[in-house]
């Protein structure tokens, strides 16, 4: 059965990383825009990324353009924008399709994996996917719940 780890994607410095490298992390995997009502989360990430990290936690971030027009800068000014506004110090990986003919396969594994109560499409920027320490999406978390509230059973996978 297929896991995370089965993939690769582009760093937002444009090299590959095959996501073996985060084999028995706990992983959570975002989509996410600087310019959306919810991209002050980043800010939670980063608390929960820094809280936990030397317990094995990775937040892995993936830009998307794909609702209203949210990220329509290029890779510099999405890092720029990642660390002077909310000082991200995880991840971040190049812009990608969440939805659609050209969705990134691995996006295609975690809807498949993670259905949301509307289906398999990501709804909007900042659906969240929580994988445990085997590569497993084991929860998915809608746009609106901030990362905090994802603290529980990112300690239960810890």
């Amino acid at each position: 059965m297929k896991t995370i780890y089965d993939y690769k994607a582009k760093s937002l410095q444009g090299k590959e990383v095959a996501l073996d490298e985060f084999k028995g992390k706990v992983v959570v995997i975002v989509n996410t825009a600087s310019k959306c009502g919810f991209t002050p989360q980043y800010a939670g990430l980063e608390q929960l990324y820094e809280k936990y990290k030397d317990q094995g936690l990775v937040v892995l971030g993936f830009p998307c353009n794909q609702f209203g027009n949210q990220e329509p800068g290029g890779a510099k000014d999405i890092q720029e924008g990642c660390l002077v506004n909310y000082g991200v110090s995880f991840r971040m990986f190049e812009k990608i399709d969440v939805n659609g003919d050209q969705e990134h396969p691995l996006y295609t594994f975690l809807k498949a994996r993670q259905p949301g109560i509307l289906g398999r499409k990501i709804k909007w920027n900042f659906t969240k996917f929580l994988i445990d320490r085997q590569g497993n999406p084991v929860k998915r978390f809608a746009p609106i719940s901030k990362p905090e509230k994802m603290e529980k059973d990112i300690l239960k996978l810890l």
